[in-house]
């Protein structure tokens, strides 16, 4: 999918390969950076992402990369198909059931703007029902989802029991 963005050429989405993992690490060093000076110290610890999960989102062609021109602008986690994550949802409800995909650990490279809606538009468009989650202190992250069309639905655990804010952008009705 291509879309101008501000001038700057066109973005594009292409799956990661191999030959990728070194930058994608970098920008998710980047990324735990701009969270720490963005209020949001606790999302993502020290070396989070393990360089082995990602490895493996490689390996099953879910780790996906926000191109513009020959740069990678931004890196994400998309995969169609229930999240154990999403079964239970608390202090709200999904919009809506049937079959999502969901998007994880999405992070910029900070080299071009729009990047992060790209993704998200992108992803959408590949199911037309979305779920994601995020930390509670990633104001950030909230202001991109509401910016793209996510509702806020309620609280999810991560199977370590941690709550994140649950959103979906569900079908057009």
């Amino acid at each position: 999918m291509d879309k101008e963005q501000d001038g700057f050429s066109k973005f594009t989405i292409a799956q990661a390969q191999e030959r990728h993992l070194e930058r994608i690490m970098k920008i998710y060093e980047r990324a735990r950076k701009f969270m720490a000076e963005h209020g949001n110290p606790n999302q993502w610890p020290p070396f989070y992402p393990p360089r082995d999960q990602v490895e493996e989102d490689i390996r099953e062609g879910h780790m996906f990369l926000c191109m513009a021109d020959e740069r990678i602008a931004a890196v994400f986690y998309y995969r169609l198909g229930e999240d154990p994550t999403y079964r239970v949802i608390m202090d709200g409800q999904w919009k809506c059931d049937g079959e999502y995909g969901v998007v994880h650990r999405i992070a910029s490279g900070g080299c071009v703007g729009g990047a992060g809606s790209f993704c998200l538009q992108w992803a959408w468009e590949q199911c037309g029902n979305l779920r994601i989650d995020t930390h509670r202190d990633n104001v950030v992250m909230q202001n991109l989802l509401k910016k793209n069309g996510f509702e806020y639905c309620g609280i999810v655990c991560l199977r370590q029991g941690e709550e994140r804010l649950a959103y979906q952008k569900g079908p057009q009705l």
